[in-house]
């Protein structure tokens, strides 16, 4: 088995096209399987032109090991062997959209709108590492085993069909027609169906209306029902599963900073009615100490009364007289009179 760069062997090849092989390989200093694209001219390219077209691969090959993000497969190295650039990448496992809608057919508007998506972010991430995409087509797309949408041969020089090797890279509005045009070949009716709008606005020449277009492709790859509150579609809110409902009484008494003062219904009751009944309480103690209070000078007063004391009928007494008292009991609280509060 070929081994490139004294560390990368080729075990076998994984696609071949115009522009190289892509080979399944090991890098043995890591011990972890890679892929490795093998760069090659098309056939009846002019030697000049040849040398231009792999200079450009591998100066941006380079820069795309600086692209960040899961929608483009990660550029692990570039070595130069044999004449021609070999780009050593992360191996991501899955079916190209060309051999998805081989098999099944048409994707569903959603599916489909998620997809482009998936292509623009990395359209996007590429254009800001310095190396532009070139006709990203439904077998330079790869739906991945774990769910992502990679875009594959990512800064490997492959020209659009008639482009020069040294032709300028495309713009950002190139990059919109050509998703356009790869979101069209997605659905069923790209002329009149849901997406119609979507893909007449990607390829338009207004930079307002292309990015109309896209906002109208991010509405509909999250498109659907939102829950009702009592769980069916149509509301704006969903109970967790397995979380109870919250209690109308907890809600209203959220204060501010989450901290809740609510109790149970059935509980001391509200609030608000405390500082009233700890009043009430306060009250009747101070009025049963001066109930106390009044029939203890009753038992002084009277025991000054001529007629108390031993004596027939009499109340007995064990209080001492108290000298200089005068008048009569009812004059300084005695049996007549009633406590005051």
């Amino acid at each position: 088995m070929t081994l490139i760069a004294g560390r990368y062997r080729l075990l076998d090849a994984l696609a071949e096209g115009a522009a190289g092989i892509v080979w399944r390989a090991r890098d043995e200093a890591l011990g972890r399987e890679v892929a490795v694209k093998e760069v090659h001219a098309p056939p009846g390219t002019p030697e000049t032109e040849e040398r231009l077209l792999y200079a450009r691969v591998e100066r941006e090959a380079r820069a795309a090991r600086a692209i960040s993000g899961p929608g483009v497969a990660e550029v692990y190295d570039v070595v130069v062997e044999r004449g021609r650039p070999w780009i050593v990448m992360e191996l991501v496992r899955g079916l190209t959209l060309a051999e998805t809608l081989e098999a099944g057919g048409a994707l569903p508007d959603r599916e489909a709108a998620r997809v482009a998506l998936g292509v623009l972010a990395a359209l996007r991430a590429a254009r800001e590492a310095g190396v532009p995409y070139r006709d990203p087509g439904p077998d330079r797309v790869l739906l991945a085993n774990d769910g992502r949408v990679v875009v594959t041969g990512v800064a490997t020089g492959t020209s659009a069909p008639g482009e020069a090797p040294d032709a300028p890279p495309p713009g950002p509005e190139e990059d919109l027609r050509a998703l356009g045009a790869l979101l069209g070949g997605m659905v069923a009716d790209p002329g009149s169906g849901p997406l119609a709008p979507v893909v007449a606005g990607l390829a338009d020449g207004d930079a307002g209306v292309r990015a109309g277009a896209v906002r109208r492709l991010e509405e509909a790859a999250g498109a659907g029902e939102r829950p009702r509150a009592d769980g069916s579609a149509g509301g704006a809110t969903e109970r967790a599963p397995g979380r109870p409902e919250a209690r109308e009484v907890d809600r209203e008494h959220d204060g501010p900073g989450g901290v809740r003062g609510a109790r149970a219904e059935g509980s001391a009751g509200p609030v608000g009615r405390r500082g009233p009944r700890r009043g009430a309480v306060i009250a009747a103690g101070v009025a049963g100490l001066l109930v106390i209070v009044a029939a203890l000078v009753w038992q002084v007063v009277r025991g000054e009364d001529p007629g108390a004391g031993p004596g027939g009928g009499g109340a007995s007494s064990t209080a001492p007289a108290v000298p200089g008292a005068a008048g009569t009991g009812a004059e300084v609280g005695g049996p007549a009179a009633t406590p005051r509060s």
